[in-house]
C-alpha cells in the first residue's frame, strides 16, 4: 500500500473526473420516478455516472466532451433481457423457416453441434453490434451448448472488446434424447461438469458492484433439456454466490403439455417446486403462463423476458403481458435468438410488443410509452439492476439518441417519443455506455463492421454446410 503522503497516491486521489455534457436534445425521456420528458434538455456525466439531468439552461456550461443533440431524442439505453447470440450464424435456415418450437429446435441442434469457439466469439460480436446500433446498451445472452471446446469465456471476450454491458448466462443441457429430452446426446453435458464450470465463471468474472459491466447468470436451458437435480443444484449454487437465475418457461402449448406429462405440473408449478421463483429469477417467454402462474410470479417478484418477434415467428402465441404487469410481474423485452427472430433490433422489439398486444387485447392494450418502459426500466428490473434503465443522478451513464430528422419520422414530430415506437425502427445516432461513446454519428466506434460481417458470413456458411 502507498504511504498516505506518497505524491502518486495524492495525485490519484485528486484526479479530476472526466466530464461529459449532453445538451439541447429536442426531448429527454428520463424514465425517472416522475417519468419526466424534458424539452431542450440534456445531462451531465462525471466518469461513468450521471450527476445531473434537466433543461439545458440548468446544466453546467462546459465539460471535457460536449455533445449538441439538437434534432435528437435522448433516452436511457435499452435493455435486452433474453438472447442466444450464437444463433446469428443460423438465421433463415431453409429447413426450419416454417416450424414451431420443438421442430425448429430439432432441426437446428444438428447444425449447432458444429459450433466452435471462434464462431461463438464472432457471432457474439456481430449480435452485439446489431444490438448496439439499435439502441441497446445492456444485454443478457443465454449460451446453453458448448461443443468443440466452446466456452462462455468466448462470449465474454467479445463483450469486453465491443464495450457492451453484459449479463453472461451460463446455460446448460444435460438430458439428451436417450433420457427422454429433446436435444441430441451429442450436445448435452455431464451435470457435475456444468456446475463446476458455472462456479468457475462466477468466481472468475462476476461483478456484483454498482455499475458492473459484467455479471454471470446461472441458466439451465429449459425443463425439457435438464433434470430436476440440475435445476435444484443450479439454484443452490446461484443463491450461494448471490447471482441471478434464468431459464425458458411456458413458451408454447407443447411446452406446457410436456411439463404436465413429464412432471405432473404446469410449468409455473414446476418452477415453484424447484425453487425457481423470486426476485433473483427471470424466465423467458411465459407465453402460456396461466393465472396461477401470473399470481405466483407477482407475489414472488419473478421476472419475465417478453420476446414478441420470436413468439410470432414460431407461432407460440401472444403472452399476456398486460395481465402480468397489472398483477405486478416484472416484465422486460428480449429479442430472443437470432434464429427465431432473425434480427436483434430493440426498437423493433418494442414496436412489435406494442402491436402484438393490440392484436391480442385491443387498441389500448399497450401504449408507445409503456413499450419503451418495458425496453428500459422493465428490463433493468428483470435483470436485478437499479443503476440502469433511467436517466437520473446516480444512475449509470448509459444513454442513446435517435436522429428525429430522418424521413421515417417526417410528420410525426408532434409526439417524438411515441414516434420512436410507432414509426419504422430507427438506428441509433449516439450510444454512450459506462460514460464512453460507443456509437457516434451512427458509426460503431469499437469494432470495424465490414471485416466482422464478412468473417461472420464465412463462418455461418461453414457451420450450415458441416451439418449436411
Amino acid at each position: 500500500m502507498p504511504h498516505p503522503t506518497d505524491p502518486a497516491a495524492s495525485r490519484a486521489a485528486t484526479r479530476a473526473k472526466k466530464t461529459l455534457l449532453v445538451k439541447h436534445a429536442d426531448v429527454v425521456v428520463t424514465m425517472d420516478g416522475a417519468r419526466r420528458e424534458i424539452r431542450d434538455g440534456g445531462l451531465y456525466v462525471e466518469d461513468n455516472r450521471i450527476v445531473a439531468v434537466g433543461p439545458t439552461a440548468e446544466l453546467p456550461a462546459s465539460a471535457d466532451d460536449v455533445l449538441d443533440l439538437r434534432g435528437h431524442l435522448l433516452l436511457p439505453g435499452l435493455v435486452n433481457t433474453h438472447h442466444h447470440m450464437y444463433q446469428s450464424l443460423t438465421r433463415a435456415v431453409p429447413g426450419v423457416q416454417d416450424a414451431e418450437l420443438f421442430g425448429w429446435l430439432s432441426g437446428l441442434y444438428k447444425v449447432w453441434a458444429n459450433l466452435t469457439p471462434e464462431m461463438i466469439e464472432v457471432s457474439t460480436l456481430t449480435a452485439m453490434a446489431e444490438l448496439l446500433l439499435s439502441g441497446c446498451t445492456t444485454s443478457s445472452d443465454h449460451l446453453y451448448l458448448y461443443p468443440n471446446g466452446s466456452r462462455l469465456d468466448d462470449s465474454i471476450r467479445a463483450a469486453r472488446a465491443i464495450g457492451m454491458r453484459f449479463h453472461a448466462s451460463r446455460g446448460s443441457m444435460s438430458v439428451g434424447q436417450k433420457d427422454g429430452g429433446l436435444p441430441p446426446d451429442s450436445v448435452v453435458e455431464r451435470e457435475d461438469a456444468i456446475l463446476a464450470d458455472t462456479q468457475r465463471l462466477i468466481e472468475t468474472y462476476h461483478d456484483e458492484g454498482r455499475y458492473a459491466m459484467l455479471r454471470v447468470v446461472v441458466a439451465p436451458c429449459s425443463p425439457f433439456s435438464v433434470s430436476r437435480d440440475l435445476m435444484r443444484e443450479s439454484a443452490k449454487l446461484a443463491r450461494h454466490y448471490g447471482v441471478s437465475m434464468h431459464t425458458h418457461l411456458a413458451e408454447n402449448v407443447n411446452d406446457v403439455a410436456y411439463s404436465r406429462e413429464k412432471f405432473g405440473m404446469t410449468p409455473a408449478e414446476y418452477a415453484e417446486d424447484l425453487g425457481w421463483v423470486g426476485r433473483d429469477v427471470w424466465h423467458a417467454h411465459c407465453v402460456q403462463l396461466d393465472e396461477h402462474g401470473i399470481g405466483l410470479f407477482a407475489r414472488t417478484g419473478t421476472g419475465v423476458a417478453h420476446c414478441p418477434c420470436s413468439n410470432m415467428r414460431l407461432a407460440s402465441g401472444i403472452a399476456p403481458v398486460g395481465r402480468m404487469r397489472r398483477a405486478g410481474v416484472p416484465v422486460g423485452l428480449g429479442v430472443d435468438g437470432s434464429a427465431s427472430n432473425d434480427g436483434a433490433q430493440m426498437v423493433a422489439e418494442a414496436r412489435q410488443a406494442m402491436l402484438l398486444a393490440r392484436v391480442g387485447f385491443g387498441p389500448d392494450a399497450m401504449t408507445a410509452r409503456e413499450a419503451l418502459e418495458l425496453a428500459t426500466l422493465g428490463g433493468a428490473q428483470v435483470l436485478g439492476r437499479d443503476d440502469i434503465g433511467a436517466l437520473a443522478p446516480g444512475m449509470a451513464a448509459d444513454f442513446v439518441a435517435f436522429d428525429l430528422r430522418q424521413p421515417l419520422f417526417a410528420g410525426a414530430l408532434h409526439d417524438p417519443v411515441a414516434a420512436l415506437v410507432f414509426c419504422a425502427p430507427s438506428q441509433v445516432a449516439l450510444s454512450v455506455i459506462d460514460g464512453k461513446v460507443v456509437v457516434r454519428d451512427g458509426v460503431l466506434q469499437t469494432v470495424e463492421l465490414g471485416p466482422l460481417v464478412e468473417r461472420h458470413n464465412r463462418l455461418a456458411a461453414r457451420l450450415v454446410e458441416a451439418a449436411g
